[in-house]
């Protein structure tokens, strides 16, 4: 039996790629020194060997499909290896950082993700970090298209979810309360029964934290004023700043969220727990990148005192 062997036509590639980074066939078209129709065809050419449609019209001009944009990332990759190659051979210094592409879970609060993704680019190797921000469920989507490397979460991978990939523990920590000067020195000295005097702002009910805030109360045996149910974690600790007040965040970034926000501790939540996880399409770590953030965050940002 035979084993018809499929080969990408690089040429094929180049034509797509540079219509992608041109922004049109017409501009692509100037710029490869080929006529319109040429670079037209090529392109249909490779939309045909790969069986996917890879650019949709949009007005007067063209738009990545889904699948053209994972296809315009393999290109991308492809010719900058090309050009290392070339750099290599001649003996040139390549500089060339390595591209690590995250996606964020877009309810993790953003001094967090600051201090995760900081060890990435201060390891010995130039990262070329890009950092993509969505609902958890949309990146799980682009994880398994393999556009992102790695995902950072406050969950592991969700129930019905059809990606294979695993979640990696970074870490867990005590939730903190804040608040202003003003509502710190009432609230501090009761808490946490204050909770139920003072107006609390909490994550919304579809957030990892606000599932367990809300047994916790019930344990403790508080009735919570909730001023504002805010999803953004930025937008939560604005309006906790402005004094509309107590909102909760991860023990471990304490000291960031008073220096950021000019608010005071009220009190701290040792038995109310955060989980935060890396996943990937990788069983073991070998991402140089992920694994410095990994190492990190498991021997510095959540370590126990």
């Amino acid at each position: 039996m035979s084993t018809a062997l499929h080969w990408l036509n690089y040429h094929h590639l180049l034509y797509f790629w540079t219509v992608a980074r041109e922004g049109g066939v017409a501009r692509a078209a100037e710029r490869l020194h080929l006529t319109h129709p040429t670079v037209s065809g090529q392109v249909r050419e490779l939309e045909q060997a790969l069986g996917e449609k890879l650019f949709v019209r949009a007005g007067r001009g063209l738009e990545l499909t889904e699948m053209g944009r994972v296809v315009y990332r393999y290109a991308d990759e492809i010719f900058a290896l090309g050009r290392e190659l070339v750099d290599t051979v001649k003996g040139r210094p390549t500089g060339r950082p390595v591209r690590l592409v995250v996606g964020v879970d877009d309810v993790l609060p953003k001094l967090l993700v600051r201090r995760l993704l900081e060890p990435a680019l201060r390891g010995p190797e130039p990262v070329h970090l890009v950092v993509h921000e969505a609902p958890v469920r949309e990146l799980f989507g682009r994880l398994a298209q393999h556009a992102l490397d790695v995902v950072l979460s406050d969950s592991p991978m969700l129930p019905g979810t059809r990606v294979k990939a695993y979640a990696h523990l970074l870490g867990e920590c005590s939730v903190t309360w804040f608040a202003v000067e003003s509502i710190q020195k009432r609230a501090r000295r009761d808490f946490p029964r204050s909770l139920s005097s003072e107006p609390l702002l909490l994550p919304t009910e579809d957030t990892a934290l606000r599932h367990a805030l809300d047994p916790w109360f019930e344990r403790q045996g508080i009735r919570p004023r909730i001023a504002a149910e805010i999803a953004d974690s930025a937008l939560m600790k604005a309006f906790g700043q402005n004094g509309h007040g107590i909102f909760p965040a991860p023990t471990a970034v304490e000291r960031d969220v008073q220096r950021e926000y000019g608010v005071r501790v009220v009190g701290r939540s040792k038995d109310l727990r955060e989980r935060f996880w890396a996943i990937s399409v990788e069983r073991r770590i070998k991402n140089p990148a992920v694994a410095a953030i990994s190492a990190v965050a498991r021997d510095q940002l959540f370590a126990e005192p």
